[in-house]
């Protein structure tokens, strides 16, 4: 399956990070890198151009060299409003992009054929918003944004809407289901993200179960 060309991803991490004790959850070291450089990585062969979307200082991001888009609506309304301005980034600065795959800065493992498969489920005549879904239910921060979305997401935000779930329902959105995979001999939900430090802790133990050293007869 060909990728719609243009299609932008946008990593969303202007999350509070409260579980974790505040501070920047992307920037934790996971294996020794920061998890932003993972899941970057993960991303980059999917996409044409990759956005961050985080609010306050970008100056902590610099060092990963992307474009920094924070959200244009005050008053930290959650990952919504960071899909909001990925939309509108791409309306103003990309106008023959069609599409935005957004995904979460604090899911490491997420499918390296997520863009593929949600792109392969919508209409092409008609865009559509695709989201991802597990055995773990509907992962609405995964999702495959059509840019002419922007301006209902805004009014949605406007008159309060701030769960990402509530707006993929809304709208209809199709559901590409992603089977767990298997890491160190166990079944894992390839959307499973970091919220609190043993969530790191198992992610580390993960992440050396991929690694060619812990494969060796």
């Amino acid at each position: 399956m060909q990728i719609p060309q243009g299609v932008i991803g946008v990593v969303l991490a202007g999350g509070k990070s409260s579980r974790m004790g505040g501070g920047d959850k992307a920037l934790l070291p996971l294996g020794g890198r920061p998890l932003l450089a993972r899941v970057i990585e993960r991303l980059a062969p999917q996409v044409a151009e990759i956005l961050l979307n985080a609010n306050d200082d970008p100056g902590r991001f610099a060092v990963f060299g992307l474009p920094h888009v924070p959200d244009r609506l005050a008053g930290q309304m959650g990952p919504l409003a960071g899909i909001h301005a990925g939309l509108a980034w791409a309306e103003a600065n990309r106008p023959e992009s069609r599409f935005v795959i957004t995904v979460a800065a604090d899911t490491p493992f997420f499918p390296t054929d997520l863009v593929s498969r949600l792109c392969a489920a919508t209409d092409r005549a008609n865009p559509t918003l695709v989201v991802a879904r597990s055995e773990s239910g509907v992962h609405p921060v995964f999702g495959l944004w059509p840019v002419s979305l922007a301006p209902h997401l805004e009014d949605s935000l406007g008159r309060g809407g701030r769960k990402a779930l509530d707006f993929v329902t809304e709208h209809q959105a199709k559901e590409v289901t992603f089977q767990p995979v298997k890491i160190g001999g166990r079944a894992v939900d390839p959307f499973f993200n970091i919220n609190r430090p043993e969530d790191l802790a198992e992610a580390e133990t993960l992440l050396r179960a991929t690694s060619p050293a812990s494969r060796q007869p």
